[in-house]
């Protein structure tokens, strides 16, 4: 039987709840649209058993063990790796013993709901982890990825995965993507051009990876319309793999249009390494409206996801590396920042540029505004720390007046952690049929307008925006 309500999320006022649940089980089974994620490429290319629960469930996902972390429990303990490759738990089921022993941590937050629709929908369990049955879960689990229909492939198809797109390095080889295209299996995985690694002056390894890319290339990278042609090149390479998409994580959503001679001599600048940090925002700045402008020659779609400090723990970053749940909420300006990139091409209807943001505040005040008058700006949805059920209902509240529902994206899934990719869409559909039940019992939506608008919210949206 099954431990979730079967109503959760929806409005507890009788006449709204039953409009929800009409609405909802329109949407519930139909595909899933996962135009940005982290899944890896090679999953599907090997199609490999996934090792152990822990594996699946604690090690890769950030939103899991940031928590564990803040009650003080360490990483290392938790099995995650460090870049020196020194000691950590290497026993799964300590691992998982220790997760479950914490599990209560969890209560009331999204990832709650997301592991539990995994163990339940994914795994068949009917009851909620606890220190007491861990050993069961483990042994459960462990069972279950034993067996092809949960091989990456297999899962993939079970969830109703329409398409799903990675995020990669300019200066990834994109084997497993080639492997993936010259195999016979049907799934649809392609890659996202996330150039940072070679934009970001600050990036530890910049000027390495400059000169991978100029290698990769065959380009005399030394200066700067050869390396403009280097990511036009790269960029080609990925949209013969299926590429529709760039994406793009700066700390802010500064951009810039300079001269050319005046980028030149910044580039020059970065990549003699003397780059100031106010000379290195300006070339991240530059280079956002460099890649707006490819996108108008090339068609791929831009994101660019800015307000998160990124890498806020010293500690962390010096011992387990990037994106190890310290990524913190920072305050961000479009307005003005957006400027020089909107003046560029944000007139065009042929560009578009998706934006999220880790700051709540500017989407009434900043966001809602822009999409509303720009026909180049879509907004994501509510990203990280409001990929939750108050924080996707805060957003719909203040940016649905003014720049409507067309001119957002629906929902992306934005994960590592694959087995809850369906939990994600589940609980955004969950929340978008509450809010559309608000509408329609307001008077504001006609009961037909909502059963459209709960399918393109559902995928409708997220296809037509990212060329999927």
């Amino acid at each position: 039987m099954p431990f979730l309500d079967e109503d959760r999320l929806f409005p507890s006022e009788p006449g709204q709840r039953a409009v929800a649940r009409e609405l909802y089980s329109t949407v519930r089974d139909a595909p899933l649209v996962c135009p940005h994620g982290h899944t890896e490429a090679r999953w599907f290319a090997e199609d490999l058993p996934f090792p152990d629960p822990s594996a699946l469930f604690v090690i890769p996902d950030h939103y899991v063990f940031r928590m564990l972390c803040s009650a003080g429990i360490a990483l290392t303990d938790l099995g995650v790796p460090r870049v020196d490759g020194g000691p950590v738990e290497a026993d799964p089921r300590r691992v998982w013993r220790l997760f479950a022993r914490n599990y209560h941590l969890f209560r009331g937050t999204p990832s709650r709901l997301w592991l539990d629709h995994a163990f339940q929908d994914v795994f068949g369990c009917d009851t909620r982890l606890t220190a007491d049955n861990a050993d069961w879960y483990f042994d459960h689990i462990s069972d279950c990825l034993t067996r092809a229909e949960f091989r990456p492939r297999a899962l993939y198809d079970r969830f109703g995965i329409e398409a799903i797109s990675t995020t990669d390095s300019p200066i990834d080889d994109l084997r497993w993507h080639r492997q993936l295209r010259e195999s016979d299996w049907a799934g649809r995985i392609v890659p996202t051009y996330r150039p940072d690694t070679v934009i970001d002056p600050e990036h530890e390894g910049f000027i390495e990876n400059i000169e991978t890319l100029g290698a990769l290339t065959g380009t005399d990278i030394s200066s700067w319309q050869a390396y403009l042609d280097a990511h036009r090149i790269r960029r080609a390479a990925f949209k013969s793999l299926g590429a529709t998409a760039t994406d793009h994580g700066h700390p802010s959503a500064r951009t810039a249009d300079l001269p050319t001679p005046e980028a030149a001599a910044l580039y020059a600048t970065v990549l003699a390494g003397k780059a100031t940090p106010d000379e290195a925002e300006l070339f991240r700045a530059q280079m956002l409206t460099e890649m707006a402008r490819m996108s108008l020659e090339d068609g791929l779609v831009m994101q660019l996801h800015a307000g998160s400090h990124r890498n806020h723990s010293s500690t962390v970053m010096a011992r387990h590396g990037r994106d190890m749940g310290f990524d913190i909420p920072g305050r961000t300006s479009f307005v003005e920042h957006l400027k020089p990139l909107l003046n560029a091409v944000g007139m065009k209807p042929r560009m578009t540029l998706i934006l999220f943001t880790l700051d709540e505040t500017t989407y009434g005040r900043e966001l809602a505004p822009l999409a509303g008058a720009y026909p180049a700006l879509r907004l994501g949805p509510a990203w990280w720390f409001f990929d939750s059920f108050e924080g996707m209902l805060r957003y719909r509240r203040r940016v649905t007046e003014t720049a409507g529902f067309y001119n957002t994206v629906g929902f992306n899934d934005d994960t590592r952690a694959f087995c809850s990719i369906p939990a994600r869409h589940d609980v955004a559909r969950r929340v978008d049929s509450t809010y559309l039940a608000e509408m329609v019992t307001t008077g504001r939506l006609d009961i037909d307008e909502a059963h459209d608008l709960a399918h393109e919210l559902a995928g409708g949206l997220a296809r037509k925006a990212y060329k999927l």
